[in-house]
């Protein structure tokens, strides 16, 4: 059932817990637009991210991260760092160095249209450092995973502006 906040809350009858983000432009004329579904059976699983965003750049590489708050109100931009709970420099979903919301770089197709997964460790659903509340944010440029020669690498992988986000809520 959707609500007014743009993410889905829903009652789910199995022990996992399911979380999406539906993702659009909040300020300017970006027409980047999808979900992202987190998936986590239980506090030790892993989470399974999903995506199916389109409006991108035909066959690009383009950073999408978790950041700390889910506050649109001035755009993009309220949503703050990435979530790094942990005090990590910037680097890869697969990097045992990272902030919890790298979720790296997404592909599109011919058509600006980026679908996939990832299995991940960090990122969690369930207890204290949960993201749901926290916001999923498309940059308009390829995240360098942390492997650029300047600090702003280490912070944000210098992966752009944010020309589309969506606060992650409770699904089915």
């Amino acid at each position: 059932m959707g609500n007014p906040d743009g993410h889905t809350i829903s009652n789910r009858a199995s022990e996992s817990l399911m979380a999406t983000s539906d993702l659009a432009s909040v300020r300017g004329d970006s027409k980047i637009s999808g979900t992202v579904t987190f998936e986590q059976a239980d506090e030790s699983s892993p989470t399974v991210v999903s995506w199916n965003i389109s409006g991108q750049d035909p066959n690009a590489e383009r950073g999408m991260h978790i950041h700390q708050f889910g506050d649109n109100t001035n755009g993009c931009t309220s949503a703050g760092p990435h979530f790094n709970p942990h005090g990590k420099t910037h680097g890869a979903p697969t990097d045992d160095v990272r902030h919890v919301g790298d979720l790296g770089n997404m592909k599109t197709d011919g058509q600006g249209n980026a679908t996939g997964s990832i299995e991940d460790k960090l990122i969690k659903l369930i207890g204290p450092e949960s993201v749901i509340g926290r916001t999923v944010v498309v940059h308009s440029g390829t995240d360098d995973l942390g492997r650029g020669d300047t600090e702003e690498s280490k912070k944000t992988g210098n992966a752009g502006t944010r020309p589309a986000c969506g606060v992650i809520g409770i699904a089915a």
